[in-house]
């Protein structure tokens, strides 16, 4: 007796899900105060999608400390520090939020320009909750419709961008999500774009 070919015997549900973005490589661009779901859950969802995940970080950190919802939460491992990254070492780029991972990252230069590089390449970016407060700094939003952590708005907004509450907004390459309950969507829109 075969097997049976519809996926049904495996996690996703899916045969081919762990295989989708199988070669395909993402940067996640984070420092201390990341939220710590919207860095660790699209990682995972991305992992399980077959990509090669690695964590870029400021200031030669092995770890970076993750907030949870109210208070410190757990750390995560650096895989390459920030001086060292490349754009074109990766198919795409995460920024996960938290008040304080993009506030800091706003203020480091080569945070910034990593961005801006990104941007100019086309490749996919993707920011949930405070994390599109980068994009404003790489100019990346002026003319986009985007949506973001409802506080967001009016800095998007007077940097030209349009600002929709939906639980992801697509527009080019670039990839919005407002919060933690979004990341299922906002993980699955991005799977979507790397594996056409």
């Amino acid at each position: 007796m075969t097997a049976p070919t519809n996926g049904a015997n495996t996690k996703s549900g899916t045969s081919d899900q762990s295989s989708r973005l199988s070669g395909r490589s993402i940067a996640i661009l984070a420092t201390d105060g990341f939220e710590q779901s919207e860095l660790t859950e699209p990682k995972r969802l991305l992992e399980e999608a077959g990509a090669e995940v690695s964590v870029i970080a400021p200031g030669g950190a092995s770890k970076i400390k993750g907030w949870d919802k109210k208070d410190w939460g757990k750390s995560v491992d650096v895989d390459v520090a920030l001086a060292d990254a490349d754009e074109a070492d990766y198919d795409a780029l995460v920024l996960p939020g938290g008040v304080m991972n993009p506030d800091k990252l706003r203020l480091e230069s080569a945070a910034v320009e990593l961005i801006k590089a990104f941007g100019e390449s086309g490749k996919p970016i993707a920011a949930i909750c405070h994390g599109p407060w980068t994009l404003i700094d790489a100019q990346l939003v002026e003319g986009r419709t985007m949506t973001s952590w409802p506080s967001l708005r009016a800095d998007l907004e007077n940097a030209g961008a349009t600002w929709e509450d939906r639980e992801v907004v697509h527009d080019g390459q670039l990839i919005t999500s407002r919060k933690p309950d979004d990341i299922p969507a906002f993980a699955r829109t991005l799977i979507d774009q790397l594996a056409v």
